[in-house]
């Protein structure tokens, strides 16, 4: 597992995304865990090729955005073009 900047990820599943989308009492509850504990469960990324791409773990991600913070404990998967195109269709 590592911290990595929330704008490093690329999550090409939220083009026009604008948060309201998400559950707003878990976010809200999110928020109010990390903020009193940290993090407690990583969000799973796919590396290809140097970059991170995220699928997943959008409630932690906007309670992270909206907390102001600036990274997310990731855990990362390395993977190829082809799992990666997979992803995207």
């Amino acid at each position: 597992m590592r911290e990595v900047p929330l704008a490093s990820l690329k999550r090409p599943l939220e083009r026009g995304y604008t948060g309201a989308e998400n559950d707003p009492d878990k976010v809200r509850a999110l928020m109010e865990s990390i903020a009193e504990v940290g993090q407690l469960v990583p969000i799973d990324v796919l590396e290809v090729d140097g970059e991170l791409w995220s699928f997943s773990g959008c409630h932690r991600y906007e309670a992270h955005r909206r907390l102001g913070l600036e990274t997310i404990r990731v855990r990362v998967i390395r993977s190829t073009r082809e799992a990666l195109r997979h992803h995207l269709s």
